[in-house]
């Protein structure tokens, strides 16, 4: 059995992660950490109390409890914190928080070598989402130019999202960097092109009824590509989290990218 601690589990993704662990029978919940303190872990997720109780200091929940991995889905200002805290008491780090640093992933690297731990950050839990990312890499060997948007729920803090950011990393693998657009067009309000990366606009939609949605469009000679995920609920990230916290176990340094653990 894995034992596992979950960080903002009081949040909405937060939840859905203790009910995800506790029913999985490879996993056992041991902890759970909120700002929100005192609630029975089962009544948050509906089943009633099952005597595991959401503590404010994931340091004190870590000596008590001796958890194997964190989950983490807290906010982009406490992450960092959090996983640095676990590794230096030997505990692997499962991050789903997004807006990491790259100085951030680097020192996180750092300290799982020194500790001989693991960490994993992945930018979506999602298989679907995974899969998406895969296949535009292979379109974007045909057709350079693309944009992205993704769309996500209101409460989210940084943009663009991880996802966002992930897909643009794997899609530079395999084109050059390239202008897209008129060389002389012209922003009448800035920031309408979105984000430029290499060259790809990168756009972000916050509306309250979304969850997680990305398009990545392709455009050709008299053609276009549309590659779409779209997370309906909170459920689609679950199975992606409880293989991160069971494979994480067999690591060794930081992983990025639930795809490290597909394959």
């Amino acid at each position: 059995m894995v034992k596992v601690i979950v960080s903002g589990a009081c949040g909405r993704m937060g939840r859905a992660v203790l009910n995800a662990v506790y029913q999985d029978a490879e996993l056992e919940l041991v902890g759970a950490v909120d700002l929100n303190a005192g609630a029975d872990a089962g009544d948050l997720i509906g089943i009633g109390k099952i005597g595991v109780i959401v503590e404010a200091d994931l340091q004190r929940a870590i000596d008590e409890k001796k958890p194997d991995v964190m989950v983490d889905f807290t906010q982009p200002a406490v992450v960092f914190g959090n996983a640095c805290l676990a590794l230096k008491n030997g505990v692997r780090p499962v991050i789903g928080t997004t807006g990491l640093s790259e100085d951030s992933k680097v020192e996180i690297a750092q300290l799982a070598a020194q500790y001989n731990t693991a960490a994993f950050i992945a930018p979506n839990f999602a298989i679907g989402a995974v899969l998406m990312m895969k296949m535009a890499v292979e379109a974007a060997k045909y057709m350079p130019h693309v944009e992205i948007i993704e769309m996500h729920h209101d409460q989210k803090l940084d943009a663009p999202s991880g996802t966002a950011l992930k897909t643009a990393e794997m899609i530079q693998q395999v084109r050059d960097t390239m202008a897209q657009g008129h060389p002389d067009e012209v922003e009448k309000v800035f920031g309408a092109r979105g984000a430029d990366i290499d060259g790809m606009h990168i756009h972000s939609v916050r509306l309250p009824g979304y969850v997680a949605h990305q398009e990545v469009i392709f455009g050709g000679l008299g053609q276009t590509l549309t590659i779409r995920h779209d997370s309906i609920t909170r459920d689609s990230f679950m199975p992606g989290v409880v293989l991160a916290c069971k494979k994480v176990m067999q690591s060794n340094g930081l992983v990025c990218g639930l795809e490290n653990y597909l394959d």
